[in-house]
């Protein structure tokens, strides 16, 4: 395992590339991106199987993030491992580039389009499926976020996955409890997921979604589970990092930031 401190400054890195990608292209969910950070800091660079060098590599571990408004964190955490030069995350949502306001399969290191809630597991579970048909060793994982738990799709996947017994099959809930409009319990109250989970014969792990060692340990946990796919459900903070972001409803999105917000933010991620 990777030491928990550099992972937790790859989280750091990740939050403050997040920020800047934002400002500069003038739109973006900070609040979803923040909350994320260790999510991808330990999956790509201490669990996941990737080469950023051959980002089609055909053995390679796949990762959905289904919460796809989420993608700043994505990009900074493609970038930071050599996907593509971390200056390019500053171009996000521009005409003329690449990187767009959802992932796309045409940017290295995307797996799956997304940002239609409910969609994601489904994708993964089709991905561990043909890892299971070609008898290959890839395992593949999914980023979900409270909207994904409202979706009938989603839990036709969740029951499908355990009739499979998908044990390279990793579903991550972003469970920060704030969604566009309102609150989880407001909007669509999907609590308690835990209890709910646990009729669908999944390895179910509740976890503190900012503590590294955990996620470390979550997905040890999972690796290590036979006949059975994993849900791990972590526990986050939206805007985690930024006081003044921190389960604060309108830094959700799509927000256009100015200048002292960026300096406050960077400010405050660099404390």
């Amino acid at each position: 395992m990777s030491h928990p401190e550099n992972l937790a400054r790859i989280a750091k890195d990740i939050r403050i590339n997040s920020i800047k990608s934002i400002y500069h292209g003038r739109s973006g969910h900070p609040g979803g991106s923040l909350s994320i950070a260790e999510l991808l800091s330990v999956l790509y660079f201490d669990e996941m199987n990737v080469k950023a060098n051959d980002p089609d590599w055909i053995d390679r571990d796949r990762l959905v993030l289904s919460k796809g408004h989420a993608c700043p964190a994505l990009y900074s955490a493609l970038a930071l491992k050599g996907y593509f030069d971390i200056e390019e995350v500053k171009k996000l949502r521009h005409l003329e580039h690449y990187l767009e306001g959802h992932p796309e399969i045409n940017i290295p290191g995307i797996d799956a389009v997304s940002g239609s809630l409910g969609m994601g597991l489904s994708q993964a579970l089709g991905m561990a499926l043909g890892a299971k048909y070609t008898k290959k060793q890839y395992r593949s994982y999914v980023i979900l976020g409270d909207g994904d738990m409202q979706e009938g799709n989603t839990w036709e996947a969740i029951m499908a996955a355990s009739h499979h017994q998908l044990d390279n099959l990793v579903a991550i809930l972003d469970s920060n409890g704030l969604q566009g409009d309102a609150s989880v319990e407001q909007q669509m109250n999907t609590f308690p997921i835990v209890e709910k989970l646990s009729a669908f014969q999944w390895n179910i792990i509740d976890i503190d979604g900012h503590d590294i060692k955990q996620l470390q340990n979550a997905l040890k946990n999972a690796r290590e589970t036979k006949n059975q796919p994993t849900f791990i459900c972590a526990n986050t903070i939206k805007g985690k990092g930024i006081h003044f972001m921190e389960n604060v409803l309108s830094w959700h999105g799509s927000v256009t930031m100015n200048q002292q917000q960026l300096e406050d933010s960077l400010a405050a991620l660099e404390q």
